[in-house]
């Protein structure tokens, strides 16, 4: 589909404000969560009636493009085996991943909500990454078996990494193909593990990029929970040749303890 420049433009323009240090939005946690469960419905529904979508201001964008929301992988239903949520109260925001590993098109979804500030009644993006046959590593039963073995839940208030922290991890993560330094400067947990589509590395400290590449992953989004310890970055991953990207990561007690990557 061909969009025009004024089009994409506003798309730029709106990713841009992302990026971006977030404005305290002062949206709730279980408002934010319960958006994103009505997400998880609509996916499974395969239909949108039941989403709160903004009159005004409302975007859709899937890999990285902006695209017709009933025309996406919105627009036919799914049966879900795993889905799991954060939440980002400072910038108004959640990140879900859905695994859907049967029927004829199975997904791995990788999507963040943003809404108005102060006001997650509405949804103005629906941003996903989805992934499906053909994508990197793409095997959704394997990816699926590693993941239900996580331990996802809330941390304890003196083990929650800073947001600073997380924001620092997660752009260090996606600055190693750039940054000889890069990869070093990540507090690396001696038993975390790396799912990158289906491929498991533990720990996932070793085989790591060190600089190479002269394009940074850029157009990066980011959703962060302290609360879970985790920070979720969408992206074009430039390095490799402009891919939509997902890049998920989990801190326990400082450390590195989860990563997953989502590609396109």
């Amino acid at each position: 589909m061909v969009r025009s420049s004024s089009a994409m433009g506003a798309v730029l323009a709106v990713l841009g404000s992302f990026a971006a240090s977030p404005v305290s939005a002062d949206c709730t946690r279980e408002d934010l969560l319960a958006a994103a469960n009505s997400y998880v419905n609509a996916v499974t529904a395969g239909k949108i009636d039941g989403l709160k979508l903004s009159s005004t201001n409302f975007t859709y964008q899937e890999n990285n493009k902006a695209a017709d929301i009933k025309r996406g992988v919105l627009s036919q239903p799914l049966k879900i085996d795993l889905n799991r949520s954060t939440a980002d109260t400072v910038a108004c925001a959640s990140y879900t991943m859905i695994i859907s590993s049967g029927g004829s098109k199975p997904y791995v979804l990788a999507t963040q909500l943003r809404h108005d500030a102060g006001d997650a009644s509405t949804i103005s993006m629906i941003d996903t990454i989805a992934a499906t046959t053909g994508s990197l590593f793409f095997n959704p039963k394997q990816t699926l078996g590693y993941i239900q073995k996580e331990n996802w839940g809330v941390l304890d208030a003196a083990d929650r990494p800073s947001r600073d922290l997380l924001k620092r991890v997660g752009d260090a993560y996606l600055d190693m193909w750039t940054d000889a330094k890069a990869a070093d400067s990540i507090p690396w947990g001696t038993n975390c593990e790396r799912v990158e589509g289906s491929s498991l590395t533990r720990p996932c400290g070793g085989s790591l990029p060190h600089g190479g590449s002269a394009k940074n992953n850029g157009n990066r989004r980011y959703v962060i929970d302290e609360t879970i310890g985790s920070v979720d970055v969408l992206c074009s991953f430039d390095s490799l040749g402009s891919l939509p990207d997902s890049h998920e990561i989990r801190l326990e007690a400082g450390k590195v303890k989860y990563v997953h990557t989502v590609t396109v």
